[in-house]
C-alpha cells in the first residue's frame, strides 16, 4: 500500500527522515518536503561529476575516485551527455515493512535531465546517493538544498524475511557520496 503524507510525517517524527520538512516549500525553487503519498528529498551541495579524462570504459568494478572530480556548491553543472553523483540533504532510516521508491522531478526531467535511485530496502538507513544525468546536448543546472527526487513509501503487507541491514549491505548507513562497490 502507498503511504499518504498522514503516515509520512507520523514516521518522520520517530525518525525515519532527518531534517523532515513539514511543509512543501515551493516559492522560487524546485519543490521538496511532504506532497500527497511521498516525499521530496534535496540534494546536498557537494558533488562528483564524472569525467573520462585517463579513461576508456566505465567500469562499475573499479570506478574510484580517478573517475570523478568533486565539487560543492549552490550550482551544479553537469556536461552535456554525462552524470554526477549527489546526495541527498536528508538522513533516512527505513522501517523493516518498507520499501522506498525514488522518481525524478518533472522540473528536471523537462530539461533532460534523469534521476537514478535504486530502492531503498527495508531497515537501510543513510544519506541517499543519487546518480544525476544530463541526457541533452547543452550543460545542466542543478540547484543545491532545493528538490531533486520524490520517494514513495510502499508498505508490505508483512515484515520482510531479511532486511538490508539483516544482510549487511556494502551501502548501509553510508554518510556521503559513496562510489560504486563490489564485495
Amino acid at each position: 500500500m502507498v503511504k499518504n503524507d498522514r503516515w509520512i510525517r507520523e514516521m518522520a517524527r520517530k525518525g525515519m527522515i532527518r531534517p523532515f520538512r513539514e511543509e512543501r516549500m515551493r516559492k522560487g525553487v524546485i519543490s521538496y518536503g511532504v506532497s500527497s503519498y511521498g516525499y521530496d528529498m534535496r540534494i546536498a551541495d557537494e558533488f562528483k561529476i564524472f569525467t573520462p579524462v585517463g579513461a576508456s570504459v566505465t567500469d562499475p568494478k573499479n570506478f574510484g575516485q580517478h573517475s570523478v572530480i568533486d565539487f560543492r556548491g549552490k550550482i551544479c553543472l553537469i556536461p552535456p551527455h554525462s552524470f554526477a553523483l549527489g546526495r541527498s540533504v536528508e538522513y533516512f532510516r527505513i522501517p523493516k515493512d518498507v520499501l522506498v521508491l525514488c522518481l525524478g522531478k518533472s522540473t528536471y526531467a523537462r530539461c533532460g535531465i534523469v534521476i537514478n535511485v535504486t530502492p531503498l530496502e527495508p531497515e537501510w538507513e543513510g544519506y541517499v546517493t543519487i546518480s544525476i544525468s544530463n541526457t541533452g546536448p547543452l550543460p545542466a543546472r542543478i540547484y543545491a538544498k532545493e528538490g531533486i527526487g520524490q520517494l514513495v513509501f510502499l508498505e508490505a503487507s508483512e515484515v520482510c524475511e531479511r532486511s538490508y541491514a539483516d544482510k549487511r549491505g556494502k551501502y548501509q548507513a553510508q554518510k556521503a557520496i559513496t562510489l560504486s562497490k563490489v564485495q
